[in-house]
């Protein structure tokens, strides 16, 4: 039986202003405006509990990352590639900006 396998999809790239809460699956290509681990504790069964943050923007506006435990150190596919030539839009921080669920009931 010949093995048959579906060609690799191209990435579909997201802007920053384009995300929204909910959702996951983006392919960003952001800079990273900062980065700081908020906590590493021990546990009872004796691993580690760590959480990172980073601010990471384009040129559309940033959001706040959140890596948890084996995230803190997984990375995806990296490529060398030309310097970003965009700055990225720092006083726009969507990650500050609140959303509300709203519940519609229809008659």
């Amino acid at each position: 039986m010949a093995d048959t396998k579906s060609p690799k999809r191209k990435p579909v790239f997201t802007k920053v202003d384009n995300l929204r809460p909910g959702t996951s699956g983006h392919n960003l290509i952001v800079k990273v405006v900062s980065s700081k681990l908020v906590l590493q504790k021990g546990r009872p069964d004796d691993r580690q509990m760590r959480i990172a943050e980073c601010l990471v923007g384009d040129e559309t506006g940033t959001i706040l990352f959140t890596a948890r435990n084996d995230q803190v150190d997984k990375w995806g596919r990296v490529e060398v590639t030309e310097p970003a030539n965009f700055i990225v839009k720092e006083h726009n921080n969507l990650s500050l900006v609140e959303y509300e669920l709203v519940n519609v009931v229809e008659e």
